[in-house]
Parts: C-alpha cells; sequence; structure tokens
C-alpha cells in the first residue's frame, strides 16, 4: 500500500564515503523505501560525492563547511516536494523498518511535529556503548527536557513535518558550525510542536565521538555556545512566557502541529 506522505531523507556528508555507502545500502532496503534521497556534499576531499553518484541518490553542494549550513541546505531543498523531512548522518545504519515507522507515526497523528529516537553505537566495546546511549545520549535528553520542556532532537535519527522547517529555518542559526545543528533547531521549537521521543526508533550510529577525548569534549564544548546563540529567546522563562510566539501568532503554519 502506497502512504500519501511524501518522505525525503537528508544526509549531511564530509569525508565519510564509506559510512555513507553503508548508510544509502540500508536506505536501499528500507520497506518502505524513500520518495528522496538528499546527500548534501560538504566540501568533501574523499569519494563522498562518487559514492552518492553511483547510488543513484540526489547530491546537492553546501560549501559552507559544518553541519548546520550542511544540514539546512539539505533541508531547503526537501521542502516543496515533501510532507515529511527525515535526516540522517553518514555513519547512520537505519534498521529495515526506520522509514516505515516514521509513515506510520506521522499518519496516525495530525499532532505529531517531530519524532526523535535514540542510539544504538557500534564499532566499541559493551561499557562505552552503554555509556553513549545512558549517559551521553540519554544525559543530554534529560537535561535539554528538564531545561526547555520537550525532548531533545537527535540529529542522526529523527523526521520532521516539512511545516515545522519552514516555520524555523530563519530563526535558526543556521550558518553557524560551531554550534550543535539539533540542539539548535531544538531550542526553536515549541511544546505545541508535537515533539515526540520515541524509545522504540533505535538508530545504529558510530562509536567515533565516544572514543576520542578530544571529539567528545569538543562536542560536549558546543553546548554552552549553542543555547548563548538563540539568547535569550530560547531561555525556559521565555518559552513559558505569555509573550512567547504560540502557534498562529506569527500568521504562519497555525495548527501545524498541537499537543
Amino acid at each position: 500500500m502506497t502512504s500519501a506522505l511524501r518522505i525525503s531523507v537528508v544526509i549531511p556528508c564530509r569525508n565519510d564515503a564509506e559510512f555513507l555507502r553503508e548508510c544509502l545500502l540500508a536506505l536501499q532496503n528500507q520497506e518502505r523505501p524513500a520518495d528522496r534521497i538528499i546527500v548534501v556534499d560538504n566540501g568533501s576531499t574523499d569519494d563522498s560525492a562518487a559514492v552518492a553518484r553511483e547510488a543513484g541518490v540526489e547530491l546537492i553542494d553546501e560549501p559552507l563547511v559544518g553541519i548546520w549550513p550542511a544540514a539546512a541546505r539539505g533541508y531547503d531543498a526537501a521542502l516543496p516536494t515533501s510532507d515529511i523531512i527525515a535526516r540522517l548522518d553518514a555513519d547512520s545504519r537505519p534498521h529495515p523498518d526506520w522509514l516505515a515507522r516514521i509513515d506510520a507515526a506521522f499518519g496516525a497523528e495530525d499532532a505529531l511535529g517531530v519524532i526523535t529516537g535514540g542510539a544504538e553505537f557500534y564499532g566499541t566495546g559493551r561499557v562505552i556503548g552503554y555509556l553513549g546511549e545512558h549517559w551521553y545520549i540519554g544525559g543530554g535528553r534529560f537535561w535539554v527536557n528538564l531545561w526547555l520542556g520537550i525532548p531533545l532532537v537527535f540529529g542522526s535519527n529523527f523526521a520532521m513535518r516539512s511545516a515545522i522547517w519552514h516555520r524555523v529555518r530563519e530563526s535558526v542559526d543556521r550558518n553557524n558550525p560551531r554550534i550543535h545543528d539539533d540542539l539548535d533547531l531544538t531550542i526553536h521549537l515549541r511544546e505545541s510542536d508535537g515533539v515526540r521521543w520515541d524509545r522504540t526508533l533505535t538508530m545504529p550510529v558510530s562509536a567515533r565521538p565516544l572514543i576520542s577525548v578530544r571529539g567528545l569534549a569538543r562536542r560536549v564544548g558546543r553546548v554552552v555556545p549553542t543555547f548563548a546563540a538563540s539568547w535569550p529567546a530560547g531561555a525556559p522563562w521565555r518559552r513559558r512566557d505569555d509573550s512567547y510566539p504560540q502557534e498562529g501568532q506569527d500568521g504562519e503554519d497555525e495548527g501545524v502541529a498541537v499537543t
């Protein structure tokens, strides 16, 4: 049965040719195929672009190096023809039912605006994998939920209605390569956007961020600059204040997702 929802998958990529090859293979084996697969080449000097071409997917360029510029470029490309924009990273290896579950979730609930899940880290031992899932990802989700009142959107594993991106695309700090794109996106979402964390929607991802102390420190160190980039609009007392813009007040996307 063909779904009425059009789902595009966006994959930012910089010098990750071998990971990208496995990711695209996993997408080709989905129970519910993507309507579009868009790889954003972010100034790669390896064979990433060639891998995308060989797979027959769409390939676009974003010269400004950084995960946020690349991701935003992909979302913009998907926007005109998509109901749902799904996001992976090049080292993600989606389970065969990933898109089918996303399709079913959005099809069953009009109020759902964003769905995200956790990680299953591969390429490391059991202890590091557990710490990554429960401390790195789980801890971030706990504190963001406490601070913002909504779940943290995990950039390697989420999907959003295109109307959500249409509303926030000019307010996020999309050209800033030194912040977390997924956290910045979360900061600009509202409780009324219907953001859901699904503990069963897990995503195998590389444990690279956990193996290098320097790499892990760099990622943790980007949290404060990410919040600072949207300050004070993203402060929790502003988000809960009556003056904080709610659905329909800006004249756009009224009724996109109400929880």
